[in-house]
């Protein structure tokens, strides 16, 4: 009989494509991926991973398990969603995912809502950057994640996956109260062609959207620095070291130092849940996106 857990495991070092990363997917060491595997080979009595340089690669008995494992999962998760849904309880393990501000401005609320009403589910969250939870959904290592785009960036979703908003985000730009343009009722980002920037991490959705959104207003933007965190830009604001888009989700208080003005033609971010459409039945799905809806309004009703 084969292992569900093993298989899983198989399946992971299948999609992140190195038991290092399978590890970190799964939450669990490198050791213990190893450990699983080496009992998945005695089970079946074949070699499933060859070494591959530094790192291994999948035999095709692997792959030909691997591929199976994905059905064979899919199939137990869809079974498990019916089971939760005809017991008509929210309970088990939900793994969630989001990026950081929803992480401070959602998930307080939503955790709190679903501990009180739901005492028999277990919630974990992991912040990360919407690419990466649209991929934690896709493979399976969360079970929901609240992503967003933008007005003008669409992020793009796999197929087979659900989605409901959960609300819209306006953003402002930020800049040194000190600032030619700090007392405007509103400004447009075209105002700011000679600032510098501060901007998210390259590679990340956010950074790719903001030098986008610049180009697309006529101005190669000038990025003098990066940081991940709301916090931390404002910082830098704070300290005359450029201007930064600044959205309200999470945002906390503006530090002394720094002003923050609407932009005439509205931005803003779409915030949304994402799960796999296998799971749409289970009631830990529903209820947590019905304690993020709610926590969304309470937000854009403040």
């Amino acid at each position: 009989m084969l292992n569900l857990d093993r298989l899983r495991t198989l399946g992971a070092v299948a999609r992140h494509g190195s038991v290092s990363a399978a590890a970190d997917g799964l939450h669990v060491t490198t050791s213990a991926v190893s450990q699983q595997i080496a009992k998945l080979e005695r089970e079946t009595g074949q070699q499933l991973l060859a070494k591959n340089g530094r790192g291994v690669r999948l035999t095709d008995a692997g792959r030909l398990l691997a591929d199976h494992a994905t059905r064979i999962l899919s199939q137990v998760e869809m079974a498990q969603a019916e089971l939760e849904a005809h017991r008509g309880q929210a309970m088990g393990e939900l793994r969630l995912g989001a990026f950081p501000t929803a992480a401070r401005g959602l998930f307080p609320a939503a955790l709190a809502t679903l501990r009180a009403a739901y005492p028999q589910l277990r919630t974990r969250l992991t912040e990360l950057d919407p690419d990466a939870s649209v991929r934690g959904v896709v493979r399976g290592d969360l079970d929901l994640a609240v992503v967003l785009d933008w007005y003008n960036r669409p992020l793009p979703l796999a197929e087979g996956l659900a989605k409901t908003p959960l609300l819209d985000d306006p953003a402002d730009v930020a800049m040194p109260s000190d600032h030619p343009l700090a007392g405007r009722r509103s400004v447009e980002l075209e105002d700011f062609a000679d600032d510098e920037w501060i901007s998210w991490p390259q590679g990340e959705f956010c950074h790719e959207w903001l030098t986008f959104t610049l180009r697309s207003r006529g101005f190669e933007p000038r990025i003098a620095h990066m940081a991940e965190e709301h916090h931390t830009q404002l910082a830098l604001i704070a300290a005359g070291l450029g201007v930064a888009v600044a959205p309200r989700l999470g945002r906390g208080p503006v530090p002394d130092g720094v002003s923050v003005v609407p932009v005439g033609h509205r931005m803003c971010r779409h915030v949304y849940a994402i799960w796999r459409v296998d799971a749409d039945r289970r009631p830990s799905i529903r209820a947590a996106a019905d304690a993020l809806r709610a926590a969304g309004r309470s937000v854009a009703d403040c």
